[in-house]
């Protein structure tokens, strides 16, 4: 029996339901074409913002048992030099690209997306109100509902293309804070973020990260991913992204079995660098074990 692993998020059609998230993926040329997309559905760029930003001081990656903890601060060169530098890299992906757009001062936002609006070969724009590791922006946005239906209004109002809204997991209530997003024009959450971690330096005594606190990925937090998933998929109509830890074809299977329409990857990539070819290669039989011959007959089975 041949199985169909091709997946969907509202218009955004993907081979595959593994996507890169934002902050993994290289830009070098062998990483937007050939056997580095092989199982990759879809490539999440690093996040853009309207200016450079330089990110945190001091270290910013700690590994952990079970996962990574990291402290970059949303380091990178601009829209207008993102642009410039890597538009023919999106402009000629086999696979769809989706723009990890910085959440910050609502007509700063809306510049960095009326920019974006020019370059070729952009399917989608994830608006981040979820990073933990700036002050002022990314998680900030996302805490409540009333912030989080500002920014994905602001953002609506602007582009005319697909707009995904990464939610943060640090939020009391996700599913309030989607069905607020939902509400404003979202087309599609991903669900979600790093969670907030920290470390010691067991030589030092001392914090590891200048800022202290940092964001926490991998195998760890897949789990708590999964429950806002499951709380967010039952909350809206739209599609959901699964985002945490996702590592394996049971992980993969298991956020959409809690009703994701696909699911994005980021620290699997640190360890396997054909991490979407492996999740997918397990998936057949898993979603014959279900009686299905299409990965997207699962979605949502789980709470039916």
């Amino acid at each position: 029996m041949t199985i169909d692993i091709s997946a969907k998020v509202g218009t955004v059609e993907l081979k595959s339901p593994v996507i890169a998230a934002s902050g993994v993926w290289p830009y070098s040329e062998e990483f937007w074409s050939g056997e580095k997309l092989e199982g990759i559905g879809a490539v999440c760029t690093k996040a853009i913002s309207l200016a450079p930003r330089r990110g945190n001081r001091g270290i910013r990656l700690w590994e952990t048992a079970a996962g990574v903890l990291n402290s970059i601060g949303l380091q990178n060169i601009g829209v207008k030099k993102f642009i410039e530098n890597y538009s023919k890299l999106v402009k000629n992906c086999p696979v769809p690209v989706i723009a990890n757009v910085v959440m910050e001062a609502a007509a700063d936002t809306q510049e960095t997306l009326r920019i974006l609006k020019d370059a070729d070969g952009i399917a989608a724009a994830e608006l981040n109100i979820s990073c933990p590791n700036a002050d002022g922006d990314g998680m900030a946005w996302g805490m409540s509902c009333i912030s989080a239906a500002e920014a994905t209004a602001a953002a609506r109002k602007v582009w005319n293309r697909p707009l995904w809204v990464k939610m943060t997991p640090q939020t009391a209530d996700p599913a309030a804070v989607a069905r607020a997003v939902e509400a404003e024009g979202a087309d599609a959450l991903v669900c979600s973020n790093t969670w907030l971690g920290m470390a010691i330096d067991m030589a030092s005594g001392k914090p590891v990260f200048d800022r202290v606190v940092a964001g926490l990925s991998g195998p760890a937090v897949f789990p708590l991913a999964l429950r806002v998933v499951w709380q967010a998929a039952a909350a809206v109509k739209i599609p959901v992204v699964g985002c945490g830890g996702v590592r394996t074809a049971s992980d993969c299977a298991g956020m959409m079995l809690a009703g994701a329409s696909a699911v994005e990857a980021g620290s699997a990539f640190f360890a396997d660098v054909n991490a979407g070819k492996t999740i997918c290669d397990g998936l057949p039989p898993l979603i014959a074990s279900y009686g299905k011959n299409r990965l997207s007959d699962i979605i949502g089975l789980a709470a039916k």
